[in-house]
């Protein structure tokens, strides 16, 4: 495995993308870096209070800023957002310098998941179930054309790690 390139894990909400993130940088002797927890430590805030206080446009403006840096790490492992790959901007910055992994999992997993999960902007609202369904609609064919490979998150984290480990 070359450690020059990085790793970009992507996914809906709840695949697993930073506890399989953190694991796979452990295995490799790589950093690990969550870009949502990136944003919040430059901002000083949760990406909730970010929603809250400027709204998603200005949350998307700061995600495409630590994309575009973080495209220009060296071997690292990072946990891209849930919406970060929906953009091809951010797609394009962070292909540049990396693979873009899927972590795949059906949304009645998704929706077990996230059940009492409140962390979530896009999903504290009384319809949480439908917006998740309709987002998570949204967002995987989207995810599917920014990866470069594609696995199966409907097991074990370690389980997960392994299985990218084999294959990159």
């Amino acid at each position: 495995m070359k450690k020059t390139k990085n790793i970009i894990l992507c996914g809906f909400m709840g695949c697993g993308k930073s506890t399989v993130g953190t694991l796979l940088a452990k295995k490799n002797g790589m950093a690990f870096i969550d870009l949502d927890a990136y944003i919040e430590k430059k901002e000083k805030m949760t990406v909730a209070q970010i929603f809250e206080k400027y709204g998603e446009e200005r949350f998307r403006e700061l995600e495409r800023q630590a994309a575009r840096e973080l495209s220009l790490k060296n071997g690292v492992v990072i946990a891209a957002g849930g919406g970060t790959l929906t953009f091809p901007e951010n797609v394009d910055a962070l292909k540049r310098n990396g693979i873009i992994i899927l972590l795949d999992l059906p949304v009645e997993t998704v929706a077990r998941r996230l059940e009492n999960d409140t962390t979530r902007p896009l999903l504290n609202r009384p319809d949480k179930d439908q917006a998740m369904r309709e987002l998570y609609e949204k967002r995987m064919p989207l995810y599917r054309d920014a990866a470069d490979m594609v696995f199966n998150a409907d097991q074990s984290p370690m389980q997960v790690c392994l299985e990218i480990m084999k294959n990159i």
